[in-house]
């Protein structure tokens, strides 16, 4: 029970400690014991070392239940607040077992001691004016724009508060509602059940039409009507009204065209930062200044750009010089502290040049990815391979990027892989398999949502609809459960292949499964 104790006075010392409490003295009366004199060798701050050490103790007692969420966000109930008279006692629990020079210092310390939901692992800290904000938050049912409003605060810090001490386990929150229907889930395939619910939600906002490119592959050139501000800012207030509905994170992933052509782009991500919402960009290269001013703003999660093969492949598709534009604005990220992401379009003609693409890019990028080529728009004019090339193309990717690190995976059919090798699944192309619809959707500059912008997938209009109304509907409901070829499908939960490869086939995207699938 008083490990820490122990090991501070010394075998000695702590017998003659031991001795001067009653016989029949339990672990409760040790730390008084201490305080009422218990020999020349204990330290002034030992009583109080016990006092916690005996409630990190009774917590971590199996009894004890481990908590469990709830319908609202509540007080985790395990939660202790242990009033200390020394500071800097928590320092001395393990794993830290040594008494540093200097430490621990008199003076009123308020230690936190709860048991950590996810972990089953009592945990021992100073509590903190946030942590306390968040306790009292949840025990008195204040909502964060009544703390916002109260305390001049913008609500998307209070937001953050609350976010820190659920991701603690100080605070429990209800359960994600983001969540695959169960109905339609074998037994086996619920086991997997980190895909099944999904903890945040993308909002992939194609805020204009307008680039500065004309790519080969382009599936979408339409003339559609610009987002105005006004909608902008309705959009924001419906996503965050959204995402705490269902107990999620909320993010945005500002695209186009080029985002950074619009001309009021720094405006909304100022506002969508203010709403708390995680922000990143794909977009194509800019100014080194007009980095630094989103910087400035919100670092952003990501920053994507593309490339479509080695140099004179990828010009070809995207125009002369691009290539060298890229590497020279990945060098801009790079000094701004933005991580960097490539992105590349797979087809029958530059999947030979993927792996060697990656190898340029190790010290160049922070990750690659490749998705597979979406027949439609102006991509209709390209061709992808067959299966039996690409099953072999995805070996190869496995292989290298064993040693390459800025390979990553984003290719749902290579679960089908690792199924075979007996290796655990991963996220798969939206950390959920295929995500259309379940943990995002794309908006389009006049209103238009799509449960996939990869594929033709309307699913309503948010300047018409909430987001609630979308995602609650029939027809986002069709997306999220995919083909009915997959149901049975043991890695169904992270993989359902991909409907825009079904749909550029010709196939039914609702009954027939990703025609490059290899699973027997």
């Amino acid at each position: 029970m008083f490990p820490t104790c122990r090991a501070v006075l010394g075998n000695e010392a702590w017998a003659v400690a031991l001795a001067a409490c009653p016989e029949a003295a339990g672990p409760d009366a040790f730390p008084d014991c201490l305080a009422g004199g218990a020999g020349p060798a204990v330290p002034p701050f030992l009583p109080d070392l016990a006092r916690l050490e005996l409630t990190v103790g009774i917590l971590s007692d199996a009894s004890v239940p481990r908590p469990t969420g709830s319908e609202n966000l509540t007080v985790n109930p395990t939660v202790r607040l242990v009033e200390l008279s020394w500071k800097g006692l928590c320092s001395l629990l393990p794993p830290a077992k040594t008494l540093d020079e200097g430490s621990p210092e008199q003076g009123i310390e308020l230690v936190l001691v709860w048991r950590d939901p996810r972990t089953d692992v009592v945990v021992a800290r100073p509590a903190g004016n946030e942590d306390l904000l968040a306790l009292k938050m949840a025990a008195e049912g204040l909502s964060a724009e009544a703390v916002a409003a109260d305390g001049r605060l913008p609500v998307s810090a209070v937001d953050a508060v609350i976010d820190r001490a659920v991701r603690s386990g100080l605070v429990l929150s209800p359960p994600s509602r983001l969540r695959r229907d169960p109905a339609v889930f074998t037994a086996k395939q619920k086991s997997d059940e980190d895909f099944l619910t999904a903890d945040s939600f993308t909002l992939q906002w194609h805020i204009t039409q307008v680039c500065d490119l004309h790519c080969k592959h382009c599936y979408d050139r339409t003339d559609r009507s610009p987002l105005t501000f006004e909608q902008a800012v309705r959009v924001l207030d419906d996503l965050h009204a959204f995402c705490k509905d269902r107990w999620v994170r909320g993010a945005i992933s500002f695209t186009g065209g080029n985002p950074l052509l619009h001309p009021r782009f720094l405006d909304i991500y100022r506002l969508a930062s203010e709403r708390g919402f995680g922000t990143a960009i794909l977009g194509n290269p800019a100014p080194r200044e007009k980095i630094e001013e989103i910087v400035g703003i919100q670092m952003p999660s990501f920053f994507q750009v593309s490339l479509e093969g080695l140099r004179e492949h990828n010009d070809s598709i995207r125009g002369t010089g691009h290539f060298d534009r890229i590497l020279a604005f990945l060098e801009v990220l790079r000094g701004l502290g933005v991580y960097s992401m490539v992105m590349l379009t797979l087809t029958r003609d530059n999947m030979d040049q993927v792996i060697p693409l990656a190898g340029l890019l190790r010290d160049k990028a922070d990750v690659f990815h490749f998705n597979r080529l979406a027949l439609f728009g102006e991509g209709a004019n390209l061709a992808l391979p067959d299966r039996t090339r690409y099953r072999a193309f995805l070996e190869d990717y496995l292989a290298a990027a064993e040693t390459n690190p800025v390979m990553g995976i984003k290719e749902n059919l290579i679960n089908v892989l690792r199924r075979e090798k007996g290796i655990d699944l991963y996220g798969g192309c939206a950390g959920y398999g295929c995500g259309a619809a379940f943990n995002f959707v794309s908006l389009l500059a006049d209103g238009e949502v799509h449960a996939c912008r990869k594929l033709p997938s309307p699913i309503g209009n948010l300047y018409r609809m909430t987001l609630a109304d979308i995602y609650d509907s029939e027809e986002a409901r069709r997306y999220r459960l995919g083909p009915s070829a997959c149901r049975g499908c043991d890695v169904r939960p992270a993989c359902g292949g991909c409907l825009a490869s079904t749909l550029s086939h010709g196939l039914d995207i609702f009954v027939d499964k990703d025609p490059f699938c290899f699973r027997k």
